[in-house]
């Protein structure tokens, strides 16, 4: 039997996959000595957030399709044996472009650790397409001018078929620089055996909750509650806000209702009941109820955070034009569809749902439901409600780095 046929090896996959999110998250928001040690050695000129048209008509004039793409992703976010997901076959068959394909980032702070010397040198990081999740990592490479400006003449399909909620973000206005692989949500998760039901994030606030409460590790994440529980945009917060939000989020610490600020173990705390209501990232729940358990995942009327991990090319790369055509390349519906069944993460291709649909239909037994179970589910597909709902990380300066998480890293380790 095909194990992609299987749903216990598809949820295996989400496992797995979860994991490597949730590390890369946690490494994404560094310590302040982190962040310090992360700056040095750091070379780079500052650009502007929208590059002017010229330079990319500069950069672009002269670049030619080579035949081959050296791709580095994370595990486990695409078929890259195409057994039952043949993207990349499928690429090289209508492009005649060759792929080296390499799982080779776990999380962003080592992986652009490793790359940053060698960009800051221009020398040749052994990589033309790479993925990074917005945040820190991501916000300096722009920054700095890591970053190849993309022509977007030549990304028609992005265009014509990207949701509307992963076009322009605050982070890269434009998509200057970037473009989704894939997206996630972080909300609230709550086990009914407990909880009646949760609208609001006062909800992590409630005295009944007292000590089955959890809330995350992560400094961004857990400033970006803090926030929404004030009415707070994070894009466009200051520092006088993180500082309400910090004493918010100390009120709610002090009063005893959080049990723990979890990194990798919240979900498990929740099937068990030790904790009755946590922050939650959509991926984790998704696999969670698909393996039969009983938790509910919502946006909370107040807002929840939207992160994407981000296609985007190296000023050292060698093969651009053969990047920015697979980067169009799987904003295909028919594409974008496999890659979604696959990841099992918010698609930014939207209209993917009803390929997935049409999949199913044809589908039997476990494939099908399993098929149906991604279609279905608000957590892969939200509601153009719940994504009006949700908001970035605050993109900070370096300057405004050390400042944050002065405020946010003593009330989650304090």
């Amino acid at each position: 039997m095909d194990p992609r046929k299987n749903p216990a090896f598809l949820r295996g996959m989400t496992q797995s996959r979860s994991v490597t999110r949730r590390d890369a998250l946690r490494l994404g928001g560094l310590s302040a000595a982190g962040l310090a040690l992360a700056a040095c050695g750091v070379q780079g000129k500052k650009v502007a957030a929208v590059p002017p048209r010229d330079a990319v008509a500069e950069y672009w004039g002269s670049k030619k399709k080579n035949g081959t793409l050296r791709f580095a992703n994370w595990p486990l976010y695409i078929d890259k044996d195409g057994k039952r997901y043949p993207s990349l076959e499928l690429f090289t068959a209508d492009t005649g472009i060759q792929v080296a394909y390499q799982e080779a980032i776990q999380d962003n702070s080592t992986f652009f650790g490793k790359v940053q010397p060698l960009l800051a040198a221009s020398n040749d990081i052994g990589y033309d397409l790479m993925v990074l999740t917005n945040g820190l990592q991501l916000g300096k490479a722009i920054a700095l001018g890591y970053l190849v400006p993309l022509d977007h003449s030549k990304l028609p399909n992005f265009a014509a078929n990207a949701s509307s909620a992963v076009k322009n973000p605050t982070w890269d206005p434009n998509n200057a620089h970037t473009i989704p692989w894939t997206v996630g949500v972080t909300g609230i998760a709550y086990n009914p055996k407990y909880v009646d039901e949760v609208k609001s994030i006062a909800d992590l606030w409630n005295p009944k909750y007292k000590g089955k409460v959890g809330m995350m590790l992560d400094t961004q994440e857990v400033a970006n509650f803090g926030m929404f529980a004030l009415g707070i945009d994070p894009d466009k917060s200051t520092e006088a806000d993180w500082k309400k939000a910090g004493a918010k989020l100390k009120e709610q610490r002090d009063a005893g209702l959080v049990r723990k600020y979890y990194e990798n173990d919240y979900v498990d705390a929740l099937a068990r009941g030790d904790i009755w209501i946590t922050m939650a990232w959509s991926g984790d729940i998704f696999q969670q109820v698909a393996e039969g358990k009983d938790l509910r995942f919502v946006v909370p009327e107040e807002g929840g955070t939207i992160w994407t991990d981000n296609m985007c090319i190296p000023k050292t790369a060698q093969n651009p034009v053969d990047a920015l055509t697979l980067m169009d390349y799987v904003y295909q519906p028919k594409i974008a569809t496999m890659l979604v069944e696959y990841i099992n993460y918010i698609t930014p291709v939207s209209s993917a749902k009803d390929l997935v649909l049409a999949d199913a239909a044809k589908a039997k037994g476990d494939e099908k439901k399993a098929l149906e179970q991604i279609a279905e589910s608000p957590l892969i597909f939200p509601s153009e409600a719940d994504m009006a709902k949700l908001r970035s990380y605050k993109t900070l300066t370096s300057a405004e780095e050390k400042i944050f998480e002065d405020i946010f890293q003593p009330v989650t380790q304090g």
